[in-house]
């Protein structure tokens, strides 16, 4: 290689996230992915980044890497089975969204009519590396509501037009055949709802007088808005299960579960009669601690 550090072929530093890395690599992939950069150059720059994040994407050999340098990855080429050996069946960190109602945004790749053309040197026979021939696999991204609810994607795969359909309850990383190819979907995360597996979290906040009292509460469920109730005294944190409103498994039958975490507001700021009260409410209340 031109360059024995892998940091800064990918561009970043020791420092680094993970995810800064995967960015930059995908930056880099595209920049001289031999589809879009024909020049003999860009073909080694391609490799050169490509075993550089290999290693530096897992945290063991990035561990090791940065412990003896690579040296340690010169005999066996950092891993068995070419230079995409060490990636353990995953795809890499690129991804495609398409929608034909006008709704997602696609990613552009150097005007290229397919727009899984450019996985085809990952995944498929025609590897710059001399990799052999295998099935060829494809990332797809949907959004969290896409994935939850299924839907149905038109893709070109060689040319051709097709509509796949995705179940519902998908996941990222999960990984389906289709014909010829598989898929690998990568679902966008939502920032209303935290999903584990099957199961749905989402936070609420509720006042202080709603704690102490009880009610009821509007929760948005990934299907409708429903009612729950707050039990007297509800504490901070407290999670209450909606049986049966989390999202389909796709191997398997029913729904997983909508949890529902509890946050209680303080106001920051209170009136003199609204002091008052709770002064009152503290010395009527049967315990040693006050607040007051």
């Amino acid at each position: 290689m031109a360059s024995s550090d892998y940091y800064q072929l990918l561009e970043v530093t020791k420092s680094s996230t993970a995810e800064e890395i995967k960015k930059s690599y995908r930056k880099l992939a595209l920049k001289y992915h031999p589809d879009l950069n024909k020049t003999k150059e860009g073909e080694e720059k391609f490799k050169e980044i490509t075993k550089a994040y290999e290693i530096l994407s897992d945290p063991q050999k990035r561990q090791t890497y940065d412990q003896f340098g690579a040296s340690a990855f010169d005999q066996n080429g950092a891993g068995s089975g070419g230079p995409f050996g060490g990636f353990g069946g995953q795809n890499g960190p690129f991804s495609y969204s398409y929608s034909t109602g006008g709704n997602a945004q696609g990613f552009g790749f150097g005007g290229s009519s397919d727009p899984f053309e450019i996985f085809e040197q990952f995944f498929g026979g025609a590897s710059p590396f001399g990799q052999r021939s295998r099935r060829a696999s494809y990332s797809l991204s949907l959004t969290f509501m896409e994935a939850v609810k299924g839907t149905e994607k038109e893709v070109v795969i060689e040319n051709k037009k097709q509509k796949i359909k995705v179940p519902a309850g998908v996941d990222s990383g999960t990984r389906m055949r289709f014909d010829t190819y598989d898929v690998i979907f990568d679902v966008i995360t939502d920032r209303r709802f935290q999903r584990e597996g099957s199961d749905v979290v989402t936070e609420e906040e509720i006042s202080y007088a709603q704690a102490v009292i009880g009610g009821d509460l509007k929760v948005e469920t990934v299907d409708e808005v429903v009612t729950i109730k707050i039990p007297t005294g509800t504490q901070p944190e407290t999670l209450i299960r909606l049986r049966g409103k989390g999202i389909q498994r796709v191997r398997g039958s029913g729904k997983g579960d909508h949890y529902v975490k509890i946050k209680i507001t303080i106001p920051k700021t209170i009136t003199r009669k609204q002091k008052e009260l709770l002064e009152q409410f503290d010395l009527e209340t049967p315990s040693k601690k006050k607040w007051f």
